[in-house]
């Protein structure tokens, strides 16, 4: 923008120039000089104007130049086109503009030797001072231009400023806003979430729960099962009790009769404030889930209780973790690895979510669970999980300790379900220090019970950093003296990252008839192998997976099985395909057939459509697990979701395919779907879907969103007159004030009591909490924080408080000693916390503007890094406080003092190369200056002083 101004005025200039005949022959402008209309009026400096282009807050381009005729306002037509961004070419030669304006099915075509105009499919001529000619182009009547456009461009005098008031948005209001938008975000990302305003909600005796019911009923006809009704419903609930966070999940059998109910009272503080000394950032009673090791412990849940200090998102394992969560039925899950799709499932007969034992890689592993419900709900849950050097601080000490009945729900109807083994009580409890920065010990006591026979552990490791990998080995003894079996185990494991391979190591053995969760069902050893590498086609990449297992039997049966995967990403493309081969080896008779087969996994949006789906196909062996799934989505008119799905089971050699349509309302979800297969078998189904809770100032709500699985804020939004941050019974509450969530614009807005509500917030997760400020309809109103953070628990609301205060401006311009501008110089507004709250860039005459300041106190500075290389002191600061006496704070002219040579000589940068191009010229910089003093002088009264 800066270099389309300087154009202008530059090509001004030289037409100035050429008029006074000061140019050498053939340095004319093209066009034939200025001469006088039908009127006799000719353009003079007298009546000439320099307008700002507004569009409600926005201001756009870098002002448009225009005349006071006796048949009123003129404006330059190259500047228009600049400033609304519109796709129109002005040929002064051939005196034609041709283009389009906003939509391409709108043409534009001025012919001024025609002497008509076409916009779109309407004809205008051209009157003999519709258009006139000035030293800069053509200065189009205004009215006559609103008509061509379409856009109602409105001239205002008095603060010579040129308003655009269309009903509805255009493309340049819709970029401008975005501009603003990201200009917003990125001052917040520097912000240290600590130093900004905090909102903690204290725990209460009883918090009122939300609530979250699923609840569907269908008849089915199968030839094969026979004709059945069924219906099931699960209910959760969270909310606090005894001054604990408390949550619970009800569900039913398919007979619609309470099956389990699973309880849990816990705290979670990823700072490590719990319990005093202990320092703990989890404990929990109830439904929990158990730690897992190395060598004896694989992740568990059941009845019991836990505590540790490990940070809330810590894997158990250094080389591997474990994903589980509650996903009700008819909702989908899917786990990706720094964007690769890894596996998909649907939920157990728990009705949960699994993902055992997830392989980590060395370096950064950016996990994200998707989770798709029957409405078309979509849930995110983003783990980060580094394994490096740096896994557990030296000096530091993590515990673990917990208990639980594995696979037991704390209140279960009917009895025990299950097999015969392994639903007994299992515990273990650890410890893990920091030796230093490379190295670290763990030690571990463990109770478990296996097949009905239990089990003591001691188990132990060590871990250490070397260069790019990570190395750990460990060992393990089982007790034999209650009768449960002894032996001991060995287990190494060897993580490595060189460049973009990453390679993973592991073998494990046990000897004297060693039992654990890790080598169980007659294995005595486990090696494995595999090689993570991305490889580059094109902009395209492709990440490969290979890997190879060896397991060993006591029984002398061996099995050696490999896979290789590739993910990759088309646009709106991923996939992920696997193939997987296996061989056995027995110790007598003939060994069975090699397995060998194919696994896609696909995720893809055609068009308006979402397409989910997982093949899996038997190759070869005596596997007949063949089957296919294909899901599609699509949304329907207003607020409704299609759902189709085909799938195929060889077992069971049918075909199905299935259609779904829900309807979105405010305060609950329906869906329908019906299903037919190929041996004519029918079934048909009805989902209701909606969650309630309690509403700020008494009484419920309903929503169709999930209230009690996430975190929810509710904000007041009012006028702050005095400033003082609390509301006084006179202030007034502020409606359809757009609210955000970190760097992300919710659709959340104040209502008329000036309240809004953020829901699907991730629990435990600090976020900021703000205003959208690029969206506000009055510049001069803006919010007195940048945000408050918020660590939100489930099903419980967290208030908070925005005030808004009046804004005002400040400006200013940098010279330097000699009086030349200062041209691309970063400008910082900073409050009287330290937070960068704005930044922008001195414009080719040294002016810059920071407009919607809240009324504070500020200290405007300079930027290091940008003063450093135009050789500016980078200290060079002033105070500025715009108010209600003082609106419009103008600085005048600040001229930091120069860099000094020994500075540039030590490390700053040269004096050639470095620095943006150099000032303008003073004729250039004096043509804008007056004409900038001529718009400021105009849009607003002088200040005092």
């Amino acid at each position: 923008m800066i270099r389309a101004a300087l154009f202008r005025w530059g090509a001004a200039i030289l037409a100035g120039l050429a008029l006074a005949g000061m140019l050498p022959a053939g340095a004319e402008a093209v066009e034939k000089k200025p001469v006088a209309v039908a009127d006799n009026w000719a353009p003079n400096e007298d009546d000439s104007w320099l307008f700002d282009v507004r569009s409600g807050q926005y201001r756009l381009g870098d002002g448009v130049r225009g005349y006071q005729t006796p048949q009123g306002i003129c404006v330059d037509l190259g500047d228009v086109v600049l400033a609304l961004d519109l796709a129109v070419r002005v040929d002064r030669k051939l005196r034609r503009a041709t283009g389009w304006v906003f939509d391409e099915r709108r043409s534009l075509t001025i012919d001024r030797d025609a002497g008509e105009v076409r916009a779109g499919s309407q004809a205008f001529r051209l009157g003999a001072t519709t258009i006139r000619d000035t030293a800069a182009g053509w200065c189009v009547d205004l009215d006559s231009l609103n008509a061509w456009l379409g856009v109602p461009l409105a001239a205002d005098l008095s603060n010579a400023v040129l308003r655009v008031d269309a009903k509805e948005k255009l493309p340049f209001q819709l970029a401008a806003e975005r501009r603003a938008r990201g200009a917003s975000i990125r001052p917040q990302g520097q912000f240290d979430l600590a130093t900004l305003p905090q909102a903690v909600r204290p725990y209460q005796a009883w918090a009122t729960p939300s609530v979250d019911v699923v609840a569907s009923a269908g008849v089915v006809s199968d030839r094969r099962g026979g004709s059945y009704v069924q219906g099931r419903y699960e209910i959760f609930a969270a909310g606090e009790a005894l001054a604990q966070s408390f949550d619970a999940r009800l569900s039913s059998d398919n007979e619609g009769v309470p099956d389990s109910l699973r309880m849990r009272l816990y705290r979670t503080d990823p700072e490590g404030r719990l319990l005093g000394p202990l320092k703990a950032t989890h404990y929990g009673a109830g439904d929990v889930s158990l730690l897992s090791t190395g060598i004896v412990a694989a992740s568990a849940p059941g009845r019991g209780a836990v505590l540790t200090n490990r940070p809330v998102e810590r894997p158990d394992a250094f080389d591997k973790t474990t994903f589980r969560g509650d996903l009700p039925a008819g909702w989908d899950a899917e786990l990706y690895r720094n964007g690769q799709l890894l596996a998909f499932t649907s939920p157990n007969g728990d009705g949960r979510y699994e993902f055992i034992d997830v392989p980590l890689q060395y370096g950064a592993n950016r996990f994200e669970i998707v989770l798709y419900g029957p409405q078309g709900q979509i849930r995110r849950e983003i783990r980060q999980v580094q394994v490096g050097m740096d896994s557990i601080p030296p000096q530091q000490t993590w515990y673990w300790a917990g208990f639980a009945q594995e696979n037991a729900d704390l209140i279960e109807f009917g009895g025990r379900r299950g097999g015969a083994f392994r639903r007994g009580w299992r515990g273990t409890a650890g410890i893990e220090r920091g030796l230093d920065t490379r190295t670290s010990a763990a030690a571990y006591l463990h109770s478990l019970l296996i097949e009905n026979v239990r089990y003591n552990y001691g188990e132990v490791a060590l871990r250490r950093s070397i260069g790019p990998t990570l190395l750990e080995v460990g060992g393990s003894y089982a007790d034999a003296s209650r009768g449960g079996g002894g032996g001991v185990a060995a287990r190494a494991s060897w993580l490595a990252a060189f460049g973009e391979t990453y390679v993973r190591a592991d073998a494990m053995r046990g000897w004297g008839g060693f039992v654990s969760d890790r080598l169980i069902g007659n294995i005595n050893g486990i090696t494995s192998v595999s090689v993570d590498q991305s490889v580059k086609l094109g902009q395209t990449i492709l990440p490969l997976h290979f890997d190879v297992r060896h397991v060993e039997r006591w029984s002398g049966v061996d099995s050696l099985e490999a896979s290789a995967r590739a993910s990759a990403s088309f646009r709106a493309l991923t996939f992920t395909g696997q193939l997987d081969w296996s061989r056995t080896k027995v110790p007598a008779g003939p060994d069975p057939p090699d397995n060998f087969a194919a696994t896609l996994l696909a995720n893809a949006r055609i068009g308006r459509v979402r397409v989910r789906g997982e093949a899996r196909f038997a190759l070869s062996g005596d596997n007949s697990d063949t089957r296919m799934t294909l899901i599609g989505e699509w949304a329907g008119k207003g607020n409704a979701e299609w759902r189709s799905e085909l799938g195929y089971d060889r077992g069971l050699d049918r075909a199905r395919a299935g259609l779904g349509y829900t309807r979105r309302f405010n305060r609950l979800q329906l869906t329908g779907f019906g299903e037919v297969a190929s041996d004519g078998s029918l079934a048909a189904s009805l989902a209701l879907a909606f969650s309630f809770g309690p509403k700020a100032g008494g009484g419920w709500r309903v929503s169709s969103e999930k209230l009690a699985s996430r975190g929810q804020v509710i904000a007041d939004v009012w006028m702050d007159e005095n400033g003082d941050g609390v509301r006084q019974p006179d202030e007034a509450a502020l409606p359809d004030v757009p609210l955000t969530a970190g760097n992300a614009f919710v659709d959340a807005a104040t209502d008329v009591d000036g309240r809004g509500t953020i829901d699907g917030l991730e629990p435990f997760r600090p976020v900021m909490i703000g205003i959208d400020a690029g969206s506000l309809p009055d510049p001069y109103v803006q919010p007195a924080l940048p945000g408050v953070v918020v660590a939100p628990r489930p099903g419980v609301a967290t208030r908070i408080a925005l005030p808004m205060v009046a804004a005002g401006e400040i400006e200013g311009i940098v010279r330097r000693d000699g009086g030349n501008p200062v041209e691309g110089l970063r400008v910082e507004l900073v409050d009287a916390e330290g937070r960068v709250r704005a930044t922008t860039q001195t414009e080719f005459d040294g002016y810059f503007l920071f407009e919607g300041v809240a009324y504070a106190r500020y200290t405007v500075r300079l930027d290091k890094a940008s003063a450093a290389a135009l050789r500016l002191d980078g200290d060079f600061a002033v105070n500025a406080a715009p108010g209600r006496a003082t609106p419009r704070v103008r600085l005048g002219t600040l001229v930091p003092k120069p860099l000094r040579r020994d500075v540039v000589a030590q490390g700053g940068p040269s004096p050639h190369g470095n620095s943006p191009r150099g000032p303008p010229g003073e004729g250039e910089a004096a043509t804008d200056s007056r004409a900038r003093s001529l718009r400021i002088e105009s849009s607003s009264p002088p200040s005092p002083g």
